[in-house]
C-alpha cells in the first residue's frame, strides 16, 4: 500500500518541483506585470512569459520529443549500450539540462585525474537512481529530470601522458547499473530523447561509429508534444522572416527615400552592436555567443532570435527576453541619453518638410534594396526578402488583401507562436545562471551605445550640412519600429511643442531595421563556421 502511494506521488508533477522552477515562476510574473499592467511590448512579452511558465512545469504532451533513432554524437567507438531490445527507456516530464560528456556533468565537473573517478561515479549513481522509481524517491534533487542513459561513445584520441589534461582521455573504473565499466571523462553520453521501448540496438558495442550514425532505435505509439512541432518554426528559421513580412507591410519607407542621408543614422546605430560584441568577447563569451548578444543593440527582436538560433541556440531565451524587454523600455532608456548628448538649441532644430514620395519610387526602392542587400550579405536573404516583399505588397496598390493579411492575421498568429516558442527555452537550469545576468547587462550597454552613436552621428553630419538635422532623430536608428521614432517626437516637443519630428525619425528607424539585418548577416557569414 505504501509503495503504491509512493508510485502515485512519483507519477504526479509535484515530484519534479524545485527552487529553480519556482524562481522562474517569479520571472514569469514579472514579465506578465510589465506586459499587462505597464503595457511594455505586451504582444510579445505575454506569449514569452506564458511559454516560460510551460517550460518550468512538468508538462505532458507539450514539450516531449517523438521517438526516433538515436544517433552517434561524434566519430568514435560505441563502448556500452545499457538497454536491450524490448526494454523500456524513460524520459521524465521535466528534463533538466544534461551534459554531452562527463567533463560537463552539471555540478559534478571533473577537474583533475585525482578527482575524475570519484566525480564520475557520483554522477553515474545519480543517473542510475533516476532510471528507477525506487531510486528516484531516495536520491537528491540533481537526479530529478534526468532521462535514461542509453549508450556511451568513446571519441578516438591519442592518449598523451605528458599533457596537463591527460586525465580527460585516461579510462577510469566505475560501476553503473550493477556493471563494472571503464569510461573516459571525455566520453560522449547518449541520452534517451523520448519514452518508449528499445526496438533495435543497431550497432554492437565495440564497433566504430561515425558522427550521426544510428545507434539505438526507440519505438512508441505516442507522437511528439505540441511545442515540439510549433517551435520548429524557430529552429527551421520560419517565424522571424514571416514577422519581417508583417513589419514590411506595416512600414512606410517614404521618409527614408525622401531623406536618404538618414540612412547614415541607421548605420551609426549599429555601433552599439559591434561595441557589445567586443565587450562580450572580453567577458569570455565565444564569438558566436558575442555576436548573438551584440544584436540586442539593434533593438530588433526577430533578428536577435534569427541569429541566436544559428550561432548560440542555448542563449536564445535570455537574448530574446533582453531584446524585447529593452525594446519595450525604449521610452525609459533613450531619453536620458538623448538629453545628455544634445543642447536645448539642438533639440529645437526644425527640419524641412519631406517631399512626397511617389508609389513608383517606393516600388523601385524595395526591389533595389532587396537585390543590393542580398548580394551584399546572402546570409540575411530570408529577412531582407520578406521585409521587402511585405513593403512591396503594401505599396503596389493591387494586393490590398494580401497586405492586410500580412499586417494583421499572419503577423499576429506567428507572433503568438514565436513568443511562446522562445519562452519554452527558458527553463530554470538554463536561465538562472551568471551568463543570463551578463547578457541582460550587456543588452543595456548595447542599447545605450546604439542610441548615443545615432545622436552623435547626427551632430557630426550637422558640421558639414546646411540643412541641419535634429540630433534627436539619430536615436531612432535602432530598429524598434515605430517606438523609437515616437520617442524622438516626444523629446522634440518637450523642447518645442510645435516641432514635429515623427516622420523625419522614421527615416533612420527604417534604416535601422535594414542595417541590423545586414549586420546579422555579416556575423553569420563571418563566424558561423568558426
Amino acid at each position: 500500500m505504501l509503495q503504491s502511494l509512493i508510485d502515485l506521488a512519483l507519477d504526479t508533477g509535484f515530484f519534479y518541483l524545485d527552487w529553480r522552477m519556482i524562481t522562474m515562476w517569479v520571472v514569469v510574473l514579472v514579465l506578465l506585470y510589465f506586459g499587462v499592467f505597464k503595457q511594455y511590448e505586451p504582444l510579445l512579452l505575454i506569449p514569452i512569459a506564458f511559454g516560460a511558465l510551460l517550460a518550468n512545469l512538468p508538462t505532458e504532451g507539450v514539450l516531449n520529443n517523438p521517438p526516433e533513432a538515436l544517433r552517434s554524437p561524434a566519430d568514435g567507438t560505441l563502448e556500452y549500450v545499457f538497454k536491450a531490445n524490448g526494454e523500456k527507456c524513460v524520459v521524465p516530464r521535466y528534463v533538466r539540462q544534461i551534459p554531452s560528456s562527463f567533463i560537463a556533468s552539471g555540478a559534478e565537473v571533473a577537474t583533475s585525474e585525482k578527482t575524475a573517478q570519484a566525480e564520475i561515479q557520483a554522477y553515474l549513481d545519480k543517473v542510475a537512481a533516476s532510471m528507477s522509481k525506487e531510486g528516484r524517491s531516495k536520491t537528491s534533487e540533481l537526479a530529478k529530470g534526468i532521462p535514461d542513459l542509453l549508450a556511451i561513445v568513446s571519441v578516438e584520441k591519442k592518449f598523451d601522458a605528458n599533457s596537463p589534461e591527460a586525465w580527460k582521455d585516461k579510462p577510469v573504473d566505475v560501476v553503473f547499473m550493477g556493471k563494472q565499466i571503464k569510461v573516459r571523462p571525455s566520453d560522449k553520453l547518449v541520452w534517451a530523447q523520448a519514452s518508449g521501448e528499445v526496438a533495435d540496438v543497431m550497432v554492437s558495442p565495440g564497433t566504430k561509429v561515425r558522427l550521426g550514425e544510428k545507434l539505438v532505435d526507440v519505438y512508441s505509439g505516442h507522437t511528439g508534444g505540441l511545442y515540439y512541432y510549433i517551435k520548429l518554426g524557430v529552429l527551421l528559421e520560419l517565424f522571424p522572416p514571416i514577422i519581417f513580412l508583417g513589419v514590411g507591410a506595416l512600414t512606410d519607407f517614404g521618409p527614408l527615400i525622401a531623406n536618404p542621408r538618414t540612412l547614415l543614422l541607421g548605420a551609426a546605430a549599429q555601433f552599439g552592436v559591434f561595441a557589445t560584441f567586443i565587450g562580450a568577447i572580453l567577458l569570455g563569451f565565444t564569438a558566436q555567443e558575442a555576436a548573438s548578444i551584440g544584436i540586442i543593440g539593434g533593438a530588433d527582436g526577430p533578428t536577435s532570435i534569427f541569429i541566436s538560433n544559428k550561432l548560440a541556440p542555448h542563449l536564445m531565451g535570455p537574448i530574446a527576453v533582453a531584446a524585447y524587454s529593452y525594446m519595450a523600455l525604449v521610452p525609459i532608456i533613450q531619453p536620458p541619453i538623448m538629453r545628455a548628448l544634445t543642447t536645448v538649441k539642438e533639440r529645437k532644430i526644425r527640419m524641412k518638410s519631406l517631399r512626397k514620395v511617389s508609389r513608383l519610387e517606393k516600388l523601385i526602392f524595395a526591389i533595389l534594396i532587396c537585390i543590393f542587400c542580398i548580394l551584399l550579405v546572402p546570409a540575411a536573404s530570408a529577412l531582407i526578402a520578406m521585409l521587402m516583399l511585405g513593403n512591396f505588397l503594401r505599396e503596389c496598390g493591387v494586393c490590398e488583401r494580401l497586405s492586410k493579411a500580412a499586417q494583421n492575421e499572419v503577423i499576429n498568429v506567428v507572433t503568438i507562436f514565436l513568443g511562446t516558442s522562445v519562452g519554452i527555452t527558458m527553463t530554470g537550469d538554463r536561465f538562472i545562471r551568471s551568463d543570463t545576468l551578463c547578457i541582460l547587462a550587456l543588452g543595456v550597454v548595447a542599447f545605450g551605445f546604439s542610441t548615443a552613436a545615432g545622436v552623435l552621428m547626427a551632430k557630426l553630419m550637422n558640421l558639414f550640412s546646411k540643412n541641419k538635422i535634429n540630433p534627436l532623430i539619430g536615436s531612432a536608428g535602432v530598429s524598434a519600429v515605430p517606438m523609437a521614432a515616437r520617442v524622438s517626437q516626444v523629446e522634440g516637443q518637450k523642447a518645442d511643442p510645435t516641432n514635429f519630428l515623427l516622420m523625419h525619425a522614421m527615416g533612420p528607424n527604417v534604416a535601422g531595421v535594414i542595417g541590423t539585418a545586414i549586420v546579422a548577416g555579416f556575423f553569420i557569414t563571418a563566424i558561423a563556421s568558426k
